[in-house]
């Protein structure tokens, strides 16, 4: 298992995960799938060095991925990121969202990042729970917000205050 920057020859595989979660109705609010080419400009504005975008690879084959997001375009949330994580289906339940997630509030830090969110459906239980492991609190709950074939969803938003590790 590795954890690695992607690279723009990983965009389909990324594409690919994100696509398949779409018919869950569980991780996303898009309801078709996206093309690679839609998500180009996207992928070129993920920095290594401020708003990365990992893959995490089990035998060669990406298997998940998660991005650093600038929260709400603004300079004085520029220690703010809105983080996704998004697992191949075939790699589920294996703890790699639980690595990915570790390693995003490890290296935030390096990041110059104070705070992590993140927006979660409320009926996306294993997804709450996992924030909920590493101590991310509820910070808002917006009723109602997102309307899924004709079924309205709440929306949950996630929230870490990121310490400083101990020198």
């Amino acid at each position: 298992m590795t954890i690695r920057h992607a690279t723009e020859t990983d965009l389909p595989a990324i594409v690919a995960i994100y696509n398949a979660a779409i018919p869950s109705r569980m991780a996303t609010a898009d309801l078709e799938p996206v093309s690679v080419e839609s998500r180009l400009v996207w992928f070129k504005g993920r920095s290594p060095s401020q708003r990365p975008l990992w893959v995490i690879e089990v035998e060669g084959v990406i298997a998940g991925w998660l991005s650093f997001q600038s929260f709400y375009g603004r300079p004085a949330y520029n220690t703010t990121a809105e983080i996704s994580i998004y697992i191949a289906s075939a790699f589920h339940r294996r703890g790699l969202g639980r690595q990915l997630l570790a390693k995003a509030i490890s290296e935030s830090p390096n990041l110059s990042i104070k705070t992590l969110v993140g927006f979660i459906f409320a009926h996306n239980q294993p997804s709450l729970k996992l924030f909920e492991t590493f101590g991310f609190q509820n910070w808002g709950h917006l009723p109602k917000i997102a309307e899924i074939d004709d079924v309205e969803r709440d929306l949950v938003i996630m929230g870490l205050r990121i310490n400083k590790p101990i020198i």
